[in-house]
């Protein structure tokens, strides 16, 4: 475990290297903390089988983040002016003294209960202040505090449409504005957005999922072994969490090696066009809305290939990503009632190259 991990003195998290099967829900929140501009995940299916713990197993293996101290969305430090009204605000002040003065966090997990209120959510006037001192002063939400980092909303389906439309804004803008109270707020609101849900209890509206970049479906494990390895290692964790941590910490320091070397590589891989033109007709033939689908597919592939040590991204890549790119961007067909995910890997086999 990183020293920085183990001196936090934050309670144990499950290893995110000791998660049995699960492979496509850990694939795809590894390409959302390798670019989060793919544009988070989607997890839907049974309850207890470790979507709340896969979030917080990854985000405690990723390295500590820099923050500006004093900042309460805790932003990069070199993080461009005019991003966030407090770091331009430090940078006047300290103008003759230097650069921003900084140090290093965690990268924060920020839950987002159902009965939360649009002021816990996106932040209100601080009363305190305002009633002892007389100054109308912001008191941060959630969002504030997830910038940077993960929002995690369980059961995403059945939240609230007033805080749906909030969640949709945000995400598109990258920003989280507050007008009220006599307040005028603008703040930054960068974060990994992970819902989670069972379809069965509501259907999550058309808007929102389409914010998602990735869905993937999460079953309990129906194979004895497996079943039996995850009650094992939950048993372990449970009884001895630092000795299951640190039985683990190898395992987990290389994943966070191949997520850096991963960020490192990205930025120079390229998609070739024929690549482009084969994510192009794989959309096509599944009759997507917009091109929102052949945008995700692309980058997601291209964090696959950062991820596989390739400097080029093919159509093996596109294989790998096309279900959680696709499987919720189809449009119904009351003629089909084959499974989302089934209709894009038939789509797949009918245009993508074989894979050698």
């Amino acid at each position: 475990m990183d020293k920085a991990f183990a001196s936090s003195g934050l309670a144990p998290v499950f290893p995110f290297s000791a998660i049995v099967g699960q492979d496509e829900m850990r694939l795809a929140m590894l390409i959302c903390a390798i670019d989060p501009s793919v544009g988070g995940v989607l997890v839907l299916g049974d309850r207890g089988t470790g979507k709340s713990t896969a979030v917080r197993a990854l985000a405690s293996l990723l390295p500590p983040m820099a923050a500006v101290i004093d900042c309460p969305y805790h932003c990069d430090p070199l993080a461009p002016a005019g991003s966030c009204a407090v770091c331009d605000g430090l940078r006047a002040k300290r103008r003759k003294a230097g650069a921003l003065r900084s140090e290093t966090r965690a990268v924060p997990v920020v839950d987002l209960p159902l009965g939360a209120t649009e002021d816990r959510v996106v932040g209100a006037l601080d009363l305190e202040r305002a009633l002892t001192d007389g100054v109308k002063a912001f008191e941060p939400g959630l969002l504030a505090r997830a910038h940077r980092g993960f929002l995690y909303v369980d059961e995403v389906n059945l939240l609230e449409d007033h805080l749906v439309d909030l969640l949709i804004d945000v995400a598109a803008s990258g920003q989280n504005v507050v007008e009220r109270e006599g307040l005028s707020v603008r703040h930054p609101a960068r974060f990994v957005l992970i819902g989670s849900g069972n379809p069965e209890e509501g259907e999550l509206r058309p808007q929102l999922l389409d914010r998602f970049g990735l869905s993937v479906e999460v079953v309990t494990p129906r194979h004895l072994p497996d079943r039996i390895e995850v009650v094992r290692r939950r048993d372990a964790f449970e009884r001895d969490p630092q000795g299951f941590v640190k039985h683990w910490a190898a395992a987990d320091a290389k994943v966070r090696t191949s997520i850096l070397e991963a960020r490192e590589r990205l930025p120079r891989v390229s998609v070739p066009d024929a690549v482009l033109e084969q994510a192009a007709r794989l959309c096509i033939a599944l009759g997507t809305d917009g091109l929102r689908g052949e945008l995700t597919l692309m980058r997601a592939a291209r964090v696959v290939a950062a991820l596989d040590g390739a400097s080029t991204v093919d159509a093996a890549h596109l294989r790998r990503v096309a279900v959680p790119a696709l499987r919720h961007r189809l449009r119904r067909n009351p003629l089909d009632d084959t499974g989302s995910g089934a209709r894009v890997a038939r789509a797949i086999d009918d245009v993508l190259p074989p894979v050698a």
